[in-house]
């Protein structure tokens, strides 16, 4: 099989053909003409429209063959389009905009992008890291525009780390296909203005939960553009809340007693944190050891074990009852970190018992965000937060690639 006809076999280039083929330099330089069978189509609108005049010679990248670069090179015409207005560059259809590689590149420098890191795809194909960012690009527009959205009813939103110093960036999720919807960096109440915005109201309307942290900002926008939706707390985020304040508890107590009692406690913390099951015989033998003195972390881990039930009832009536019973329990404890977070929770228990009615959370979520992180760390971070963002997209939202003659990944 001839070059010639390889590239046309594997290129979209109706209206174009190829005249002829060159080694040249080490790369193969294949020069495209126009089929004066077929008359030029706008770049803009994409009818067909009168010949003006062509421009000077253009190189387009193309896929790699045996390891041999490709180019392609083109004169594109203007043409006089009466459907649009105006003189424009015709459309080339191996190519979008004024992008300098062809579509089948993209695809393919996207594709590998999935699994390697964008410096890696650049050493593969013997091409600038821009380029791969540019390809990136390029793969997250066609797909923002033509992903399916329809059919999400339930989704998580978090906040995750992108670089030291309190950077954060707001991720949404769909938690029923486990895909990310939209990215944004900070955490405020812009930030996620900005995706329900983007989210558009028809959506928005058809939301049935949606599943976050306690932080006010979240709470305040969700309440304010999608209404009619259940706000439901993350039960793991208020999980950790308790246990920081078991831990509160143990550090006052030890800082109370003096040295003596901080020897007592000498490698504890877990213990009173673990779930029971988690813990290994040492420790069992240990709880057991320290429940038998009066201690006021006793109380406190008391305490978060009796919660744990909260979470089994599912009639929200018979919840709230418990609740009430455990909000005396922890107000009466005399332990200052138990009572702070009783109340926080008697502020927000209206939220809270939402759990009964939609039993969500942020599980999905923090997986995700896990996946997020590897991401980061196996670039070894991004200097900007658009190119973490784009990365977010191409590699946890599913988006669809455009689709090419042949797939040469």
């Amino acid at each position: 099989m001839l070059v010639e006809t390889l590239i046309q076999n594997t290129l979209e280039m109706q209206g174009f053909r190829v005249a002829e083929v060159t080694f040249v330099n080490g790369s193969l330089e294949a020069e495209l003409v126009p089929d004066r069978r077929c008359a030029p189509c706008c770049g803009v609108c994409g009818q067909r429209a009168a010949y003006r005049d062509t421009r000077p010679v253009r190189r387009f990248r193309h896929v790699p063959l045996w390891g041999i670069a490709v180019y392609l090179l083109c004169a594109p015409r203007r043409v006089n389009c009466k459907h649009c207005g105006g003189i424009h560059v015709e459309a080339l259809p191996w190519s979008t905009g004024k992008q300098r590689f062809t579509e089948a590149l993209m695809v393919t420098l996207a594709t590998w992008a999935r699994v390697l890191t964008w410096q890696q795809v650049a050493a593969l194909f013997h091409c600038a890291w821009s380029t791969v960012a540019t390809a990136v690009d390029e793969a997250v527009k066609y797909g923002l525009v033509n992903r399916d959205l329809s059919g999400i009813t339930l989704i998580g939103v978090d906040e995750i780390s992108r670089k030291r110093g309190h950077v954060y960036v707001t991720n949404v999720y769909d938690l029923d296909s486990r895909r990310l919807l939209w990215s944004g960096e900070g955490r405020g109440q812009k930030t996620l203005k900005a995706f329900f915005e983007a989210f558009g109201p028809e959506q928005t309307a058809k939301l049935a939960g949606i599943c976050c942290d306690m932080w006010q900002p979240y709470v305040d926008v969700i309440k304010d553009k999608a209404p009619q939706a259940l706000l439901v707390f993350d039960k793991f985020h208020i999980v950790r809340h308790l246990t920081k304040a078991v831990d509160q508890v143990r550090r006052d107590e030890i800082r109370d007693k003096g040295k003596a009692h901080k020897a007592l406690m000498a490698k504890t913390r877990y213990i009173w944190l673990k779930n029971p099951w988690n813990l290994t015989e040492s420790q069992k033998i240990r709880l057991s050891e320290l429940e038998q003195l009066n201690l006021k972390i006793n109380r406190a881990y008391l305490l978060k074990e009796t919660f744990r039930r909260f979470w089994d009832y599912s009639n929200p009536v018979w919840a709230k009852d418990y609740l009430d019973k455990w909000f005396w329990w922890a107000t009466h404890s005399r332990l200052e970190p138990m009572r702070d977070f009783a109340w926080m929770l008697r502020r927000r228990e209206d939220d809270l018992l939402n759990y009964f009615d939609a039993p969500i959370d942020n599980g999905i979520v923090e997986g995700l965000n896990n996946k997020a992180k590897v991401i980061i760390h196996k670039a070894y971070g991004f200097k900007t937060a658009t190119n973490y963002i784009r990365n977010l997209y191409h590699c946890m939202a599913d988006l669809p690639l455009p689709k090419t003659m042949h797939t040469f990944a």
